[in-house]
């Protein structure tokens, strides 16, 4: 069979055009934070806590300040900077408002907490200086788990969360819940946990700001997927104007999530620039990136589910703890990952009653910031291992199971009172079952069980909401609402076009995909067309990147202020060329009447009149060629979908799984660029798949986390990366102006699921089941002997 083709409505959207930024990230020539130089340059590290949690009594400096090279250190009380505080709009007993403090002025919360900043001449001078820092503490027994958490009588992180609970929200209990489960004729019971883990973008986080005196103005050079959100938090924290704060972003090696929360490093190294009046950079290393960093995913769902004879997924409870760490983020609260399981699921399913229960539990880790998929691919998980054991249960095909109960009829309203927008979650499941079957799988691992080896498939079938718009953050109450987008457009004298968006692309191909938007709306070469991002100077406002929005919300603001931009050129035409608007035609980077075909405007030709001889424009015409626009999405957002097989052989000596054949069958919407969306699909996977075998944060009874290196941190190879088959569908979004419906967390989202699903099938013969995830060579080993995990 051959793969489904992508349609392409268009010169360059549905093309694989080069990605336009290679040829600069390749050679060498992108410029990271680290990159930049600036005239007297300082260099900042910060003085981290070495206990886990306890009193700060005393913080010294004076060995810090007299160590050789170092201009100046300042502790909390020296910076005059109010704390972040992130809120919901929700009553105390769902939401315990607390505060972040930029530097720790009387409590540490978590080993590698910041509690004073040196700047120095040098790197080496900076950490000779914190080496020289004392602090002494009065300690406290540390609080690793949410069990301790949340145990009576437990020494509590913030005043504010007397119980060490910042969120606790039951979103859902429908009628008949209870019902349905006595009257079902199977009830699955399942506990899924899943590790702690760092999202590990290539470039750390960093900041270079510096003051400048002529603009009266903090320029803050960082590495953020939010760069006005920081330039909110920055100004709002150290007390000047916004317009006294510009966040510029260069090229970013990677966010993932991680840098879409403001830190409190960027704030203190801007506070420590105006105070000594000159540049200061400051470049996280890599044992605080994965040790004081913000991490994610450390959750644990416990669930029932009930089920009809003929496998209807007639109701689902489920209570879900999320270990947030010792911090509430910025904007998103420590509510991000429950409020996103809670609201989200039961996923693709239909399904009759749901009741949850969702906490964010505060304990002595570093704080918790969204991950690529935020909770999906833990929810998923546990949906998709219910499907399977409802299969074992009622002695039916667990694909079956899910044919049962996905949702085919859209617009469909689910039981979370969401709105899916069409898509093909029956159409993915029933092609990626083929193409296993077509490569023999089901042969294959028929024919190795019989020789004694442990081979098993698993499936995973989930959606992507993705273009989350204002009025579905609002749903969850955040004071800070993130939606809509803004775009500038401009042409200039020589035909050539400048975009700016709100958008921030962290290796999305932002450059070449909202190029290809803007080419196809002006009807011009892509080369003609330049993108700017990451300024806050340049655009009125935006809310970056993350959750897939570029394309479905940013690339629609782009593609409108190109169709006001080309409505200009349009206009300008009809006037020149004494003709009505609807005979002439955008075509080939000029205007073209369509009643003589050969008689054009260039588009440099109209840029002449509309900068140069402006007494040749139209009445009420402006002069110039410049365009805004915005977009947001008013309704509940749209759904991308996928789903995802993979097959596992685990070795019987060792317990280590080995992937032999992964796939990847996808929907999301009009793909503006195939490769771009096939390489977004390919990293998902890859980061799923570490999740799911690899990467783990752990700590010990005292808070040390575990892994201050790669020597301890397990990270895959493409060694460790299976071979990917991939196939697309195509719904197109009918609620944006692309059509696109974002695809940058789906392959992260199903693919934990689906190797956790792969290798409990390879382990039926056992009777042994694992509902934890990394999967452990350890655990896998152990189910096979009967053995302890």
């Amino acid at each position: 069979m051959s793969e489904p083709k992508m349609s392409r409505d268009g010169a360059f959207i549905g093309a694989s055009v080069r990605r336009r930024e290679d040829p600069r990230l390749l050679t060498g020539a992108g410029r990271f934070v680290d990159d930049i130089e600036l005239t007297g340059q300082l260099h900042a590290q910060f003085v981290r806590s070495k206990v886990a949690f306890g009193r700060i009594l005393d913080v010294d400096l004076e060995a810090t300040r007299a160590t050789p090279g170092v201009v100046a250190a300042f502790a909390a009380d020296d910076l005059v900077m109010a704390p972040i505080a992130a809120l919901l709009d929700r009553p105390f007993e769902q939401f315990r408002p607390t505060e972040m403090p930029v530097l720790a002025h009387d409590t540490v919360r978590f080993i590698g907490e910041p509690i004073a900043i040196v700047v120095a001449r040098t790197p080496y001078a900076a950490e000779d200086g914190v080496e020289a820092a004392r602090v002494e503490y009065e300690t406290f027994d540390a609080i690793v788990s949410t069990d301790a958490a949340l145990a009576h009588g437990a020494r509590r992180l913030h005043d504010g969360a007397p119980d060490n609970v910042f969120v606790d929200v039951s979103l859902f209990d429908t009628p008949g819940l209870d019902e349905a489960f006595e009257r079902a004729a199977q009830v699955v019971e399942m506990t899924i946990d899943s590790g702690r883990q760092n999202a590990l973008p290539l470039e750390t986080r960093a900041a270079l700001a510096e003051w400048d005196e002529r603009e009266s103005q903090l320029v803050l050079h960082t590495p953020t997927q939010v760069p006005h959100l920081v330039r909110t938090a920055t100004a709002a924290s150290i007390g000047v104007p916004e317009r006294a704060v510009r966040v510029i972003v260069p090229d970013m090696g990677g966010g993932f999530g991680l840098k879409c929360v403001v830190g409190r490093e960027e704030i203190a190294v801007a506070a420590a620039a105006k105070r000594v009046g000159k540049p200061v950079k400051w470049i996280e290393d890599r044992k605080d990136a994965l040790t004081a960093s913000f991490l994610a995913r450390e959750q644990r769902y416990v669930a029932r589910a009930a089920f009809a004879a003929d496998g209807e997924f007639l109701a689902f409870e489920c209570d879900v703890v999320c270990d947030m760490g010792a911090y509430s983020c910025y904007p998103f609260t420590a509510g991000i990952e429950p409020l996103m399981a809670s609201g989200e699921m039961p996923g693709v399913y239909r399904l009759g009653a749901y009741r949850v229960r969702g906490r964010a539990v505060a304990t002595n880790k570093a704080p918790t910031a969204p991950y690529r998929g935020v909770s999906r691919p833990q929810y998923v998980m546990l949906l998709e291992q219910i499907m399977d054991q409802a299969g074992r249960q009622l002695r039916m095909d667990p694909l079956d199971v899910r044919r049962r109960n996905l949702i085919t009829e859209f617009p469909y309203t689910s039981i979370n009172n969401i709105t899916y927008d069409p898509g093909s979650y029956l159409e993915s499941l029933d092609l990626c079952e083929q193409m296993v079957r077509e490569e023999g799988w089901f042969e294959r691992q028929a024919e190795a069980r019989a020789q004694g080896r442990h081979i098993g498939i698993g499936f995973a079938c989930f959606s992507e909401r993705t273009g989350y718009g204002s009025s579905a953050f609002a749903a969850r109450k955040m004071l800070v609402v993130p939606g809509f987008d803004i775009s500038d457009i401009r042409m200039d004298l020589d035909g050539t076009v400048t975009v700016t968006s709100g958008t921030m692309s962290h290796g999305q191909s932002h450059e070449t995909t909202m190029a290809q938007i803007v080419a196809d709306g002006l009807q011009l070469d892509i080369s003609r067309v330049k993108l700017h991002q990451g300024d806050t100077d340049r655009i009125t406002y935006g809310f970056g990147t993350f959750a897939s929005r570029s394309a479905v919300i940013g690339g629609s603001a782009v593609q409108l202020a190109a169709r006001a931009l080309g409505e200009d050129l349009l206009e300008i035409a009809a006037h020149l060329m004494e003709t009505n608007l609807d005979n002439l035609e955008l075509r080939d980077g000029s205007v073209h009447r369509r009643d003589t075909p050969d008689e054009r405007l260039t588009f440099e030709e109209i840029a002449r009149v509309a900068y140069l001889e402006a007494h040749r424009l139209p009445k009420g015409v402006s002069p110039g060629l410049h365009a805004t626009a915005s977009f947001d999405v008013t309704n509940d957002g749209t759904f991308s979908n996928a789903t995802q097989a993979a097959v596992v052989e685990l070795d019987p000596d060792t317990g280590a799984v080995k992937i032999l054949r992964y796939f990847c069958v996808e929907d999301c919407g009009v793909a503006i660029n195939p490769q771009v969306v096939e390489g977004q699909a390919r990293g998902g996977i890859a980061q799923g798949i570490a999740g799911a075998l690899f990467e783990e944060v752990t700590y010990d009874a005292n808070g040390e986390p575990s892994c201050a290196s790669f020597m301890d941190y397990c990270i895959p190879t493409a060694m460790e990366m299976p071979d990917i088959r991939l196939a697309h569908l195509e719904t197109p979004c009918i609620y944006n102006e692309t059509g696109a419906k974002g695809a940058g967390e789906g392959g992260t989202i199903g693919a934990v699921g689906t190797i956790l699903g792969a290798v409990n099938n390879a382990l039926e013969p056992t009777g042994t089941l694992l509902e934890r995830t990394p999967i452990t060579p350890r655990a896998v080993h152990a189910a096979m002997t009967g053995g302890t995990r």
